[in-house]
């Protein structure tokens, strides 16, 4: 069940918010996001932020269709009644059964780009070792997200991976079309790589990350999790995994694209 946006939005100080609306999805049901009506200015990411403990709101940037910027977020183009808990979901088994859907398609091609891994799930990856404080560090990739264009949003969520499953988000909707499924790989990102979501597109998804692997056997690691989740990063990409994972190596910020 979604909390009372409303109640949770009273909790924050009467002047913290600009102008801005709930949206109520387009199947109907209580409003599953706060959406400002201007883009959001470079600090007010952070300062949201720094009131989630209190709010109960997690802050995103949310960028429309690039020919239709009301697409989804101004128009309520969502369905959260429509996605699971991600409590519910297995990530080693999620991973693995993308992978496997991933691995399927032709050999000679999909070989070439999943090496030195063969059809068979290599595993979860080990975490990473935080270099930056994970809000901090979320703070500041939200500073060069906010481009004047990006409006915020406040979604209830006790977690940043959560928002996504709350929002009822139907951007990976040709690799999956349960945000419950994407939610629970960013609670296990979250624990092992210090990650948190800053910014959602229509398609699009962009990830602070405060423990990036920093040798390249674990990057590689991390890039076979990353096409098993987002197959479009390495097939419209890098093009093979041994590339993506050069792309990896001590980043601090993940992006994501579903065709």
């Amino acid at each position: 069940m979604i909390p009372d946006l409303s109640q949770l939005l009273s909790l924050l100080p009467p002047a913290a918010l600009p102008p801005g609306r709930m949206v109520e999805p387009e199947d109907g049901g209580p409003p599953p996001y706060w959406l400002s009506d201007a883009p959001a200015d470079p600090g007010l990411w952070a300062r949201m932020r720094a009131l989630h403990p209190e709010s109960g709101l997690w802050p995103l940037l949310l960028s429309g269709l690039s020919s239709d910027e009301s697409r989804p977020w101004a128009d309520g183009e969502v369905r959260p009644a429509d996605m699971s808990s991600p409590e519910r979901h297995d990530v080693a088994e999620l991973l693995a059964r993308w992978w496997a859907g991933c691995t399927t398609v032709d050999e000679d091609e999909t070989s070439a780009a999943r090496a030195p891994y063969g059809r068979n799930w290599p595993g979860l990856v080990r975490p990473g070792d935080l270099t930056e404080a994970p809000d901090v560090l979320a703070d500041e990739c939200a500073e060069f997200l906010a481009d004047g264009r990006t409006r915020l949003g406040l979604v209830p969520a006790t977690r940043s991976a959560d928002t996504l499953a709350v929002v009822g988000w139907s951007g990976p909707t040709n690799h999956t079309g349960d945000a419950g499924e994407i939610s629970a790989v960013l609670r296990s990102w979250e624990d092992r790589f210090g990650v948190r979501v800053v910014g959602v597109g229509f398609a699009t998804l962009n990830l602070s990350v405060a423990a990036p692997p920093t040798s390249t056997g674990h990057a590689l690691a991390v890039a076979a999790e990353h096409f098993a989740f987002c197959p479009d990063n390495v097939w419209q990409g890098a093009g093979s995994l041994t590339a993506y994972a050069e792309e990896l190596l001590g980043m601090h910020s993940w992006s994501f694209w579903w065709d």
